[in-house]
């Protein structure tokens, strides 16, 4: 069989990551980097939403949110968080788990200021996940920061990115009659080595 994924020669995974994604781009319509991140909360219930990966590291994924954000909070208290990415038109998945730490220095300044001006005031005006009273509210707020800041090139302090460092990491391509092909990376600290696992379908 010949393995078009490449996963079966693939020795490191953040580079097989970035070759998946790049063939993505060229297939999925919209938004080939989005990954479902997943969290969970003090009582142990688990969350969900979808986020836009930004940036594939030697050894980690990082993305941007609200520090003040339901995503974040449940982040900060477990230190940990979990995502997939999923191409239906290429028929693969990646599955991620790892320990999450915030970037809030110059790399997070940077991906800000790249945004849209209306990206950045976005950011400034919204209180993610907090009660909001209307739209007209949350425009007045935009129109507001407007009017102080102008086009919001400064990075808000209460907004950033995080990185997930992954303990595993699974690749997951579709195979005929459903024997799909499944590889775990796996290791107990990031300072280990990985250990790679072919999985049943």
């Amino acid at each position: 069989m010949t393995d078009r994924s490449g996963i079966f020669a693939a020795d490191d995974p953040f580079a097989l990551t970035r070759s998946w994604l790049a063939e993505a781009e060229k297939s999925e319509i919209n938004d080939p980097n989005a990954i479902a991140l997943a969290t969970v909360d003090t009582n142990g219930m688990p969350n969900i939403r979808m986020v836009l990966l930004k940036d594939i590291e030697d050894d980690a994924f990082v993305f941007y949110t609200n520090y003040e954000s339901t995503k974040a909070g449940e982040i900060e208290t477990a230190g940990k968080a979990a995502f997939v990415l999923h191409w239906k038109s290429l028929r693969r998945q990646i599955r991620v788990r790892g320990l999450a730490e915030r970037e809030d220095g110059p790399k997070a300044d940077a991906y800000f200021a790249s945004r849209s001006p209306k990206s950045r005031l976005g950011a400034w005006a919204s209180r993610q996940s907090q009660p909001l009273k209307s739209r007209a509210s949350l425009m007045a707020e935009v129109a507001r920061v407007a009017a102080q800041r102008g086009l919001a090139t400064e990075r808000p302090p209460f907004w950033g990115g995080y990185r997930v460092r992954p303990l595993e990491i699974e690749f997951w391509a579709d195979g005929d009659f459903r024997l799909h092909d499944r590889f775990r990376w796996r290791r107990e600290t990031v300072l280990d080595a990985w250990q790679i696992q072919r999985l049943s379908p």
